[in-house]
């Protein structure tokens, strides 16, 4: 996001944070109402440009929206979006761009009240690694020729009594997400999410065998005094890589598979 609406959105946080706070367990159905808010503005090209207008007053937007929401969603959700439209923002998309934002922070800070925070994310992340192995689950799931809510009744009945439900809420609103090309990126993006709710980078592991306990949390243990901060490792075997390990901490990629070494003695050999 450009800075106007960088801002907004970080003064939006800063006054949703105590709520989430407050409602404890239930920021899980203040996400919900936050996502129904979300798909309202985003069916809505005229309502998200009343909702900006720089030239239309503060005061007039938040009324649009008290009167659009009125009794049909909960006060703390009404005067978040109110005080979000008196806000400036760079884009007409940024608004639900950051509403869908906070929609995300409130089901992450219910699951995190119920202590299920941990369990969350490593769902998360699997979902994301099935279907990125599993190109015919992918494709159903982001077949845009599909109603949206068939597909996400899709991921339900794939995944529905498997996940925690705050997971599945979060993997069904991926599906369809007009955020994202696909649903594992929404994923990707989750899974950043919650990993910064836990105060922690996400480190994808990709070795070509499982990993015991020990050496995860050795490994840890490393990445922690390398970034100065705790790091979540999250493993996935690929045998592919045959041996060694491949580690991606956001735009960092540290490789060293016996692949990647073959295939740099190859790129030698041909120089």
């Amino acid at each position: 996001m450009r800075a106007s609406s960088q801002a907004a959105l970080d003064a939006a946080q800063d006054r949703w944070e105590p709520v989430l706070t407050g409602a404890g367990g239930d920021a899980v159905q203040l996400g919900r109402e936050l996502f129904a808010v979300v798909d309202v503005l985003d069916a809505s090209p005229a309502l998200r440009r009343a909702l900006t207008d720089p030239g239309r007053d503060g005061e007039d937007k938040a009324k649009v929206v008290t009167d659009l929401l009125g009794e049909k969603a909960p006060a703390e959700v009404v005067d978040l979006v109110a005080q979000m439209a008196r806000s400036r923002w760079s884009a007409e998309e940024d608004f639900a761009d950051a509403l869908a934002r906070l929609a995300i922070d409130s089901v992450l800070a219910g699951a995190a009240a119920n202590e299920s925070l941990e369990q969350v994310e490593e769902e998360i992340f699997r979902v994301g690694r099935l279907l990125a192995e599993n190109r015919e689950l992918r494709l159903a799931l982001g077949d845009s020729s599909r109603a949206v809510d068939a597909r996400r009744r899709l991921a339900a009945q794939v995944f529905g009594d498997q996940v925690h439900p705050a997971t599945s809420l979060l993997l069904q609103r991926s599906v369809g997400n007009v955020r994202h090309p696909s649903v594992v990126g929404g994923l990707n993006e989750i899974s950043e999410l919650a990993a910064e709710r836990r105060r922690r980078l996400v480190a994808v592991v990709t070795a070509a065998a499982p990993l015991t306990q020990e050496q995860t949390d050795r490994l840890a243990h490393i990445l922690n005094r390398s970034y100065g901060r705790k790091v979540q490792v999250h493993v996935a075997v690929d045998p592919r890589v045959l041996g060694g390990l491949r580690i991606q901490i956001g735009d960092d990629v540290l490789d060293g598979t016996t692949i990647a070494r073959l295939d740099d003695a190859r790129r030698r050999l041909a120089g």
